[in-house]
């Protein structure tokens, strides 16, 4: 069968389309004889995976739109009808929700269409922050649940985030044979925004799912907990965090109106992100505007999620003036700390995790407390199915978290959640507060006790996967064609490649962690730090992680870091462009 040209590429998506915004672009893009432009946007279909669909919002199959969108539920129901018999209702049910940005109601309004026609039903959620899904798959035994979000990334940007009857991001081979089920919806069966209005079928389940949620957060504080909160800035980032993070410092602290002042300019939703073009707390001037208005008001501390607030940041003016953002791992440190030392959970059965690419301090404090800790694979996808593995062999999994300022806490929900998050850093800076400690004079203190870590983290632009590949192919044959034995002065101690699937720290030179030959990712020991390279799943990236281990101060733990940083970027990617340069 002959290869079809960008001319049937382009009759085959009007032929299907329903959108006449997206069937103008493609109209427009043929009467042009743009075969470039059709040939990006049709030849290829957007990749559906583990973190579902992400990808700017136009017309073509790579991208995120109307079509896209209903041929993804069409195979999500598929899928779903073919894995649950069950009669009930709730079974057979999938929770929808979105988030504020451009054209988030109207894609969840078509996922919901799509399901309606296939015959499931649909619980639905409306405008809400990412974790209300997962948490209302859970509260209410459904089948499934999608999200419509593209979290933080630009606004040129939508998503679609699926989750599993288990309240977790899917995993593979979940995914794959969710992929395949879309890939045969050729036939749309239904393009009506309106199929939710006024349907049987339907059922509006904010107002429950919302109490329940607050209420669940609400056992994330220390029944000791004070009665005031200091004062704090907050700012949703332009997205859908304000109510949500409202209600559940109301429900802790009578004092939480007084306490807590809004970001004004970044309070409410806003797609066009006008004060933050990459909306995301941990981008270098994000919180600008934030440290200005806790500077106006004489507030000390700022609080930040993203638009979709299933992350969570935080920044402390210290003594001399300057502000200190925490980062992931130092956050990851600190909640950690917190909760071992509030838990009533008896420490034999309590369990933490952390990804691989997340610092080595949570394994330091478990292993000098005796409880137990667990390492997974990069993303809440693993995080929240090995939390469950554990919860089935009698471990009780009370937090875990990623470097990427991703908290969860599994009494709320299978994944981050940047406002339980929150909640439970203004408790125990309270609490700290009680002890003549801020956060930061915390965090020293958990240096000395658990050891001295410091991480190096960036990441460097990559044109396309297929340099990303050519990159991580020809780092494994540095080494006069083999693998690298040093980088610079220091001796590489233990090489593992989860792409390639060896390790040459374990006995049968396999890893402990799950293979993915489809994802790059390469890690090394040296005697005084760590490091991982890998490609991103979402972005067109090359993230690099280093953390400096067995410090004698944290001066020293970071002077470490940022040379094994420099000396990785110089040796292994002496061609791309550093985030930032």
């Amino acid at each position: 069968m002959a290869t079809p040209t960008s001319y049937d590429l382009a009759q085959k998506w009007l032929q299907q389309d329903a959108d006449p915004e997206t069937i103008s672009e493609i109209q427009n893009l043929l009467e042009d004889h743009d075969t470039a432009a059709l040939e990006s946007r049709l030849r290829s279909r957007i990749a559906f995976g583990t973190a579902g669909l992400r990808s700017s919002m136009k017309a073509g199959f790579a991208h995120m739109n109307s079509l896209t969108v209903l041929q993804a539920s069409q195979g999500i129901a598929t899928y779903v009808l073919s894995q649950h018999t069950s009669p009930l209702a709730e079974s057979r049910s999938i929770v929808v929700g979105y988030d504020g940005r451009h054209n988030s109601e109207k894609f969840a309004r078509l996922a919901a269409a799509a399901f309606l026609a296939k015959g499931l039903g649909v619980l639905w959620l409306g405008l809400v922050h990412t974790p209300m899904v997962p948490f209302a798959i859970t509260h209410f035994s459904a089948a499934a649940g999608v999200m419509v979000t593209a979290s933080h990334n630009p606004k040129q940007d939508n998503g679609y985030k699926v989750y599993w009857a288990n309240g977790c991001q899917i995993i593979p081979p979940r995914d794959k044979d969710i992929a395949r089920a879309i890939e045969l919806q050729d036939t749309i069966l239904s393009w009506d925004l309106s199929a939710i209005d006024n349907n049987s079928a339907v059922r509006n389940v904010f107002g429950e799912a919302r109490t329940a949620y607050i209420a669940a957060i609400e056992t994330l504080v220390p029944s000791s907990r004070p009665s005031e909160l200091l004062p704090f800035t907050y700012t949703p980032m332009h997205g859908v965090g304000l109510p949500f993070m409202q209600e559940a410092v109301r429900r802790i602290s009578p004092t939480a109106n007084s306490a807590m002042q809004v970001v004004s300019a970044q309070a409410h939703p806003d797609p066009e992100f006008p004060t933050v073009p990459f909306p995301n707390p941990e981008e270098k001037g994000a919180l600008d505007l934030a440290i200005k208005a806790a500077e106006q008001s004489g507030s000390r501390l700022i609080i930040a999620n993203d638009p979709d607030a299933d992350r969570f940041a935080a920044a402390e003016q210290l003594e001399d003036g300057t502000w200190h953002q925490f980062t992931g791992n130092e956050m990851g440190a600190l909640l950690a700390a917190f909760i071992y030392e509030t838990s009533t959970v008896d420490k034999s059965k309590l369990a933490m995790l952390a990804s691989t690419v997340s610092s080595r301090m949570l394994k330091s404090l478990a292993k000098k407390e005796g409880f137990t800790f667990r390492e997974t694979l990069t993303g809440f996808k693993y995080l929240g199915n090995v939390a469950q593995e554990l919860r089935q062999e009698g471990f009780e999994p009370v937090f875990a978290y990623e470097e990427a300022i991703g908290y969860m806490f599994p009494t709320v929900a299978w994944d981050k959640d940047g406002i339980a998050a929150a909640v439970v850093f203004l408790i125990a800076r309270q609490q700290w507060q009680g002890e003549r400690i801020s956060p930061w004079r915390k965090l020293q203190g958990l240096y000395e006790r658990y050891g001295h870590f410091a991480d190096a983290n960036t990441y460097l632009t990559s044109p396309s996967p297929e340099v990303t590949e050519q990159t991580f192919a020809a780092i494994r044959t540095l080494n006069n064609g083999s693998v690298p034995s040093h980088l610079a002065r220091r001796e590489i101690r233990r090489w593992r490649d989860l792409t390639m699937g060896y390790d040459s720290g374990t006995a049968d030179g396999r890893p402990e962690l799950p293979i993915d030959a489809a994802a790059q990712m390469i890690t090394c020991w040296l005697d005084d730090a760590l490091f991982t390279a890998r490609g991103s799943g979402t972005e067109p990236k090359i993230k690099l992680y280093v953390e400096a281990i067995g410090a004698k101060s944290s001066a020293e733990a970071k002077a470490v870091a940022r040379e094994v940083l420099d000396d990785l970027v110089r040796a292994w990617f002496p061609g791309l462009k550093l985030a930032g340069s």
